[in-house]
């Protein structure tokens, strides 16, 4: 059976993003895989610094990068800041770049975001997908961006839109038929 994690790169309390995080985890389980849903909050990091790196990587950082490495599939809602990426999930990613084994290099990645605009996170997807490949990461190609995120979910927290529910099939349908070899 195949593993993943889902995750968010916002703690905040009602994070859109958290919904999308769920939602997600919810489909995966349908489709057979096993998935464990993170919260970030709980992976207490230092903001990067490469003098801290030498002596202190935080107990955190390498507990994530193991979970990242044993999972075959890694799913990112992310929020965006103005067009870029969370400093939450920027910082994540940053400390994880830095453990060995890369925690990149095993599993199959999707993103997706919420936002309250139009555009739904697509410049920020399109920087977290930048980053994840330059890392060494397979990133599936369908991009979910949603908005506006007020609109974007029933009360059971799944999507309002039938697009965005079959974006979601899609993206099931890549994570879990895509593979590292």
């Amino acid at each position: 059976m195949k593993t993943a994690l889902t995750l968010s790169g916002s703690i905040r309390k009602g994070s859109y993003n958290r919904v999308l995080q769920h939602h997600v985890g919810r489909a995966l389980r349908e489709a057979g895989v096993s998935v464990t849903d993170l919260e970030l909050g709980e992976f207490p990091m230092p903001i990067f610094n490469e003098d801290l790196e030498k002596d202190a990587v935080p107990d955190a950082a390498a507990d994530l990068a193991e979970l990242w490495g044993s999972h075959d599939i890694v799913f990112i809602a992310s929020p965006e800041y103005n067009g870029g990426l969370s400093p939450l999930l920027v910082n994540t990613i940053t400390w994880l770049s830095r453990q060995k084994p890369s925690p990149f290099r095993h599993a199959v990645f999707g993103v997706g975001g919420v936002s309250s605009g139009k555009y739904g996170t697509i410049w920020g997807l399109s920087h977290l997908r930048e980053s994840l490949t330059k890392v060494g990461t397979l990133v599936v190609p369908t991009l979910l961006g949603i908005g506006p995120a007020e609109a974007a979910f029933d009360e059971h927290g799944d999507p309002t839109e039938p697009a965005i529910r079959r974006k979601v099939e899609q993206m099931v349908t890549e994570l879990t038929q895509f593979s590292r070899g």
